[in-house]
């Protein structure tokens, strides 16, 4: 077994349990891609057990604490059956299900979701690559599946020195599965969709802004970066007269609109604009347009801490705009799903949004990602989505 000895000093962030170990903090050592390694403190005691990335920024990712575990084919299986029992037991009302997260359930890099009867997956850094076979087959015996469809297409890969992979791992057939989720029906293609096919994360959020229209009565909705309608069909399920789709992909829109016919609504009540977000919030608001409720949910402005600045500035202008087209005691959700934004700074930003607009509004709740999407206790870097309801006074 290769040996990754780091610095003096640097294994605190291991002892704590945090499963990243960046270069700069690496004295010796080094392994093939994805290989496993012992990584030791700079005297030599054992600290974990981890795969290794020699192009990766983040050097180091563990896979177990236990000096005494070994890292085979039986690793990954109780890992993988630890994380199907967990979801099961949050008995999710839904065929469309985040089965495995990453680091928060010891696999740094494998992303799994259920879509039915489909299983997407995302290989993302070089630990997982190298069990991949192991991996797929240690999932369709967790589950009963017979399917496995891979989306290693995420841009992350290329950190990793990874190339791009999509395509049937296990079995194979229709890529097009309809999602069932509180009342919802929506229609996912794993191999064409965004991230595994779909934003799973959002599921409790659709159906929190279904009933949040039918508590405040939300007529005219707006829903920016709308994707294929999650959100457009929960306004209409809600009872809104009018929903607005605002998306830069046609396709995505074709599909808005074919969710509203497949939820028995009425087309004459969704509009769908193909447009930027940001010029058609400006040129809303020239026209003297208003709106009871809008969504923003808008993609990864900065995926590190390095992109913050920025990302901030983006976010500050649409929240600012979208408070402006807002009537008074209109609802806003707004959300960020860059790793780079935490809680506290997008609040701030929000607030400082509420001030160039002259507003203000009540903080009715904080939103985050669905309980399948967990972020454990050690690994905080996991909670990326982070979302605000804000009732405009």
């Amino acid at each position: 077994m290769k040996t990754i000895r780091l610095r003096d000093g640097r294994e605190r962030s291991l002892q704590r349990r945090h499963p990243w170990v960046f270069q700069g903090s690496i004295a010796s050592g080094r392994a093939d891609s994805g290989e496993t390694v012992r990584v030791e403190a700079a005297d030599g005691r054992f600290l974990a057990w981890a795969s290794y990335s020699p192009e990766s920024m983040i050097r180091v990712r563990a896979w177990s604490w236990d000096e005494a575990e070994r890292i085979d084919a039986a690793f990954f299986a109780r890992r993988i059956t630890a994380a199907v029992a967990m979801r099961e037991r949050l008995a999710i009302a839904s065929n469309g299900v985040r089965l495995l997260h990453g680091e928060a359930d010891g696999l740094p890099g494998l992303v799994v979701d259920r879509y039915d009867d489909i299983l997407s997956v995302q290989f993302l850094s070089a630990g997982v690559e190298r069990w991949k076979a192991v991996i797929a087959d240690a999932l369709l015996a967790a589950t009963g599946c017979t399917r496995l469809y891979e989306r290693s297409d995420a841009s992350v890969r290329s950190l990793e020195g990874l190339p791009a992979v999509t395509g049937w791992l296990r079995g194979g057939g229709d890529t097009a599965v309809t999602l069932h989720e509180h009342g919802l029906r929506l229609t996912v293609d794993v191999a064409e969709g965004h991230k595994t096919g779909y934003y799973l994360d959002q599921r409790e959020n659709r159906a929190l802004f279904a009933r949040l229209v039918r508590q405040f009565g939300s007529q005219r909705v707006l829903n920016c970066y709308s994707y294929t309608g999650g959100f457009s069909v929960a306004a209409l399920n809600g009872g809104a007269s009018e929903v607005v789709s605002v998306d830069s992909s046609g396709p995505s829109l074709a599909r808005a609109t074919a969710h509203v016919a497949l939820n028995g609504h009425d087309p004459a009540r969704h509009v769908s604009l193909d447009a930027d977000v940001n010029g058609t919030l400006r040129q809303m608001l020239q026209d003297g347009r208003s709106f009871d409720a809008i969504v923003l949910d808008p993609p990864k402005f900065a995926p590190t801490a390095s992109h913050a600045e920025r990302a901030s500035r983006a976010y500050k202008d649409i929240n600012r705009l979208a408070l402006k087209l807002l009537s008074p005691g209109g609802l806003l959700l707004t959300f960020s799903c860059s790793g780079g934004i935490g809680a506290d700074l997008f609040h701030k930003i929000v607030a400082g949004a509420a001030m160039d607009a002259e507003v203000d509004g009540y903080l009715l709740q904080r939103l985050e990602a669905a309980p399948d999407h967990p972020t454990t206790l050690c690994f905080p870097e996991g909670e990326y989505l982070k979302g605000l309801v804000i009732l405009k006074r």
